[in-house]
């Protein structure tokens, strides 16, 4: 049965899909008045179909009274159809199946891109590795093609907030289609206080995550804690070739998945099918994960920040969909940079400083550099032989936080954060003049450690001139990823190189601001909090938590640097 939406728009609810599996996939199909066939866009969700992505882009009818049908199917195991969810495995299979389907009807012409964003943004890659025919173009936002290193870790820490939030939010559906009230009880008030799930300890056993009958996926994310063959075979990592469609790629400054979302557009941009890489395009926006608009966090980014994104993914379906070539005029990178508060265009993104220059910056003091009221400097000559060095306590009781409150992502004042003497705070002199900073920033840090398992995280912080602080990216580090724990020769109290770089930004620091580096052996819980001791961090509680000691070293031998990805004035 159709129902009328308005305009000539109609929708037909509960359309099934028969697998050879016996499973049923269902779907709304929304189409508009034209007369077809027409091009068909595709969201495939775990969320029910009634949301279909709209948190971010407009109603399923707005892109069908623009003479597209559009399709909103409920993943395998949620809303209204069968079979049993486990997150990614499925969805290229089905993913092709349904693309297959779907340009086999005669309301479509052969032709289908997809869209959506988190999740809905892996379905389109696993179902465009596959390489249905009908497939045209994919528009992967805020997503990552490898889970491990760009949606569940980050250079070995366990996205915490993000990884135990997404879990209770999943498994709570599971829970309610199993019909087990008392777990869903459980995690529908483990939701109302994500503070007290990501203190429980061990986290991997937390009660609500693992009671009888519910799935054990989320359990599986935090026992695999290194790249192999688990997460290859829920990603594309590794087979990148194999995605043969143009792709138009949306980024937040300030969204969980940054590092990801960049893993991603590196991979296809470099290891995409040679046909396809010049066809990868990317908007990088100061938003949060949700929403997309000028507000991140504390800060307002002003009315440029409120793209239409709706009205430029209209113009790139209308492009390979309907051969329009609306969207050649198109640039390849749209990038907002903040500070500045404006849309800038380039032909690519810069890798590691590429289409600019780098600027060192290299950390000093007094040998106090613990926190803003401490002497720790940022600048242009490394420090001379016998500098004294900066000495700090991780302390696993009450780790030190990440740049916004309990796990939370946007733009903050840091200002009270990086005054606690457990962390290093360098900070640059007054800038006489703008730098542009593009890219990946990276540290170079010279550092000891009492303990063999240990972290070190770094913040880049914008000064502003009435002395407000703001976090612009940062990056974290664990010795287990860096040096192999113990068994790789990680040696107590040893200077150990630590170079990792830290997520990309877009950032004009003005005249008057001034570049401040901050380190710590935490950010909690935006990740787990390292115990210190050879027990792993999910299975970890108080009894396995060692108190660390941790030194920042600076001098001619061991120049410890910030290195910025910075654009060449003009």
């Amino acid at each position: 049965m159709r129902v009328d939406l308005g305009g000539g728009v109609t929708v037909e609810r509960g359309v099934r899909l028969r697998l050879p599996d016996g499973t049923e996939l269902v779907s709304d199909h929304y189409r508009p008045a034209a007369a077809g066939p027409l091009p068909t866009l595709l969201v495939r969700q775990p969320y029910g179909r009634a949301v279909a992505t709209t948190v971010v882009y407009a109603q399923p009818n707005w892109f069908a009274a623009r003479g597209y049908n559009v399709v909103i199917q409920d993943v395998r195991g949620r809303g209204d159809s069968t079979g049993t969810f486990v997150p990614f495995v499925h969805e290229g299979a089905d993913g092709a199946a349904t693309i297959d389907w779907l340009a086999g009807r005669p309301e479509c012409d052969g032709r289908v891109g997809m869209y959506g964003f988190s999740y809905q943004g892996m379905t389109q890659l696993l179902a465009a590795a596959e390489q249905p025919e009908a497939l045209r173009c994919i528009t992967p936002a805020q997503t990552a093609g490898d889970l491990h290193n760009g949606w569940f870790y980050h250079h070995g820490a366990f996205r915490l907030a993000s990884g135990m939030g997404w879990a209770a939010q999943m498994l709570k559906a599971d829970a309610r289609r199993l019909r087990l009230r008392k777990a869903s009880d459980a995690l529908e008030s483990a939701w109302a206080n994500l503070g007290a799930l990501y203190t429980s300890t061990p986290y991997g056993g937390a009660p609500v995550l693992t009671a009888r009958g519910l799935p054990r996926y989320a359990r599986d994310w935090m026992e695999h804690r290194e790249p192999g063959p688990f997460w290859r075979r829920q990603d594309i990592s590794g087979r990148e070739s194999s995605i043969r469609v143009p792709a138009l790629h949306v980024w937040g400054w300030f969204d969980t998945y940054l590092h990801g979302s960049e893993l991603l557009y590196r991979a296809l941009c470099e290891g995409a099918d040679p046909g396809v890489r010049g066809s990868q395009y990317l908007i990088a926006g100061p938003w949060t994960h949700i929403p997309w608009g000028r507000h991140a966090g504390e800060a307002d980014h002003g009315p440029a920040a409120e793209l239409d994104t709706d009205a430029i993914l209209l113009r790139w379906f209308n492009h390979w969909l309907k051969g329009s070539g609306e969207f050649a005029a198109e640039p390849r990178v749209r990038s907002f940079a903040l500070g500045a508060n404006r849309w800038e265009t380039t032909d690519r993104w810069p890798f590691d400083g590429d289409g600019g220059t780098e600027t060192t910056l290299f950390l000093g003091s007094g040998g106090r550099a613990n926190s803003t009221r401490g002497d720790g400097v940022l600048t242009d000559m490394p420090s001379p032989d016998g500098a004294t060095r900066d000495q700090f306590v991780y302390e696993p009781e009450v780790p030190v936080g990440g740049p916004g409150p309990g796990g939370a992502s946007g733009c903050f004042n840091q200002s009270r954060a990086d005054a606690m003497n457990n962390e290093l705070v360098y900070t640059g002199p007054v800038l006489e003049r703008p730098v542009h900073v593009r890219g990946c920033p990276r540290v170079r840090l010279f550092a000891t450690s009492l303990r063999a398992h240990a972290d070190l995280f770094a913040k880049l912080v914008r000064v502003r001139p009435d002395g407000r602080s703001e976090n612009v990216t940062h990056g974290i580090a664990r010795s287990g990823r860096l040096f192999g724990g113990k068994a790789g020769g990680f040696r107590a109290d040893a200077v150990m190189e630590w170079a990792f770089p830290l997520e990309p930004t877009d950032c004009v620091f003005g005249s008057g601001d001034r570049i401040r580096l901050v380190v710590a052996g935490s950010a909690f819980p935006l990740y787990d909090r390292n115990p210190g001791s050879d027990v792993p961090p999910h299975r970890a509680t108080s009894w396995d938590w060692l108190q660390n000691q941790q030194q920042v070293v600076h001098d001619a031998a061991h120049p410890s640097a910030l290195v910025l990805p910075t654009l060449r004035p003009t």
